[in-house]
Formats: structure tokens, C-alpha cells, sequence
């Protein structure tokens, strides 16, 4: 990935006698310049008020700095749905990267709408089919530095194409470029015939997709666990906020639980 800022350049013309320890400061630097332009994103005035209430589940800051996001790289967003975390990269990257949307085309409105909005802030965002097949626009093999999916593994493995959907996120990416995942964690002692019905998943199943694609794991993150989470809810992930699918039965009960409990895995394509 291109890791390049005038922030790190300048901070590091300093360092470059400085022996060993230079590329450990280089990295330092990046890490810092890039936080700062995460946060900066995530205050964004472009957010909706309804999207940042959720922030204290979600864990923006956190999760895109554990995934390696930096605004000059170019980034797939897949199924973006209504553009909870689009709204956050979009001006993470409009300045130096890319922002891809990969969707079925339905399902691409939401972006289509914020682009529609507000050109000046989504206006850059490409549109791309995911999965893609035919002659369908497709984000470009080897392009990507990084590939992100939030809460989106579980519909495949109850779809049956999950083993395509990580087969095509392997090949967008460019060596050494980072997938990162984040779903509803179901716990490994589990029946497995809950991942069909539940939306929870368990982090073997999530790894086992992964590696056969050809992805190495390189690391896990508690960022949006949630211990409180029971995971054998009555209808099960969407009876928590925000679906309450449930109605007003238990509604202060699963209020107070919150969202889900999530794993949250950073896989990279090898060298």
C-alpha cells in the first residue's frame, strides 16, 4: 500500500539518519497521521445524527485504525447498504483515495442517494457489482489496498455463496493488501445450524472462508465485543437494537444488551 502523507514526509526528513530506529518512527508517523484523518472523517458535519448515535457500538475510530485504512488508499466498501460507514470513508478519502461501493445494484441506492445529496462529499464514490458476474462493472483485479465488509458474512453463509463472495474479494485486492471483517459472533461451542437462521457466525466458519480464498489471518480485535450479548434471542441477531424485530416485545430488555456482540478480523491477501 502507498503509506505516503506530507505530515510523515516532513516528520521524517528529521529521522533519516537516525539508524535503526528510522522505519519504526516512519510507521509511528503514519499511524498518527492517519488516526487524525480517521477522526477527522468521523466529525464530519456530512453525518447523519442517527449514524453517529451509533458510534458508541460501532466503534468507528477504532475498528478502520485496526484495519490500517489510510486516506490515500483505495478502499472496497461491500454491500454498504444504507452507507452507515460510507458516510465516514467517503471523506476519509476523497482527497487522495478511492472509495469503491460493491453491491447488487438495489442494493447500491443508499449510496446512490448520498451521492445524489451531496456530490461534493460522494461524488468521487465508484459504483461496482458485487458478486459480480458477466460483464457486470466490477471493482479491477489487484486494485485495492483494502476490502472491508461490516455485518454482511452471516447473508452469505445463509445464501449459500459465501465461498464466491470471499473468492471475489481475494482477487480485487493488490498483494499484501488487508480484508477486513466484522460480524455477529456466535460462540464456537455453538450449534452450527444457528449460522443458518441466527445471523451470528461462528470466527471459525468466518476463517475457514477466508483460507480457502487464499487469506492469511493476522489478527482478531475485542473493538466491538459485547459480553452482554446472550447471542439466543427469539428472533435471533434482530431482535437487538437498531432492528428490534421483535416490536415492542422486550424492547427495554434488548435495549439495555445493545448491539451485538462482534468479532472483528484482519485477513491479508500474501505477498
Amino acid at each position: 500500500m502507498i503509506r505516503q502523507s506530507l505530515f510523515a514526509a516532513v516528520a521524517l526528513a528529521a529521522l533519516a539518519a537516525c539508524g535503526p530506529t528510522a522505519s519504526a518512527e516512519r510507521a509511528a508517523a503514519a499511524s498518527v497521521y492517519a488516526d487524525t484523518s480517521i477522526a477527522a472523517a468521523i466529525g464530519a458535519e456530512t453525518r447523519s445524527p442517527a449514524n453517529v448515535a451509533r458510534d458508541e457500538w460501532r466503534h468507528p475510530r477504532e475498528t478502520l485504525g485496526f484495519f490500517g485504512v489510510e486516506p490515500d488508499d483505495t478502499v472496497v466498501e461491500i454491500w454498504p447498504g444504507g452507507g452507515w460507514y460510507t458516510e465516514i470513508l467517503a471523506p476519509l478519502l476523497r482527497e487522495s483515495g478511492t472509495l469503491y461501493a460493491a453491491a447488487g445494484d438495489s442494493q447500491l441506492n443508499g449510496v446512490r442517494a448520498l451521492m445524489a445529496k451531496d456530490p461534493a462529499t460522494y461524488g468521487k464514490i465508484r459504483l461496482a457489482a458485487f458478486p459480480a458476474s458477466g460483464s457486470d462493472m466490477r471493482v479491477p483485479d489487484g486494485s485495492a489496498d483494502v476490502v472491508l465488509t461490516f455485518r454482511n458474512v452471516h447473508n452469505w453463509v445463509m445464501g449459500d455463496n459465501g465461498e464466491e463472495a470471499f473468492r471475489q474479494m481475494f482477487a480485487m485486492l493488490k498483494p499484501g493488501g488487508v480484508l477486513g471483517v466484522v460480524d455477529h459472533r456466535l460462540p464456537e461451542s455453538a450449534d452450527a445450524g444457528r449460522e443458518r437462521s441466527s445471523g451470528y457466525l461462528k470466527v471459525s466458519t468466518v476463517r475457514r472462508l477466508a483460507e480457502a480464498a487464499g487469506f492469511r489471518l493476522v489478527g482478531e480485535s475485542e473493538i466491538n465485543a459485547n459480553p452482554g450479548d446472550t447471542k439466543d434471542h427469539p428472533n435471533g441477531v434482530w431482535s437487538l437494537p437498531p432492528t428490534y424485530r421483535g416490536g415492542a416485545a422486550d424492547r427495554e430488555r434488548f435495549a439495555a444488551i445493545g448491539e451485538s456482540d462482534r468479532m472483528t478480523l484482519r485477513f491479508v491477501k500474501p505477498k
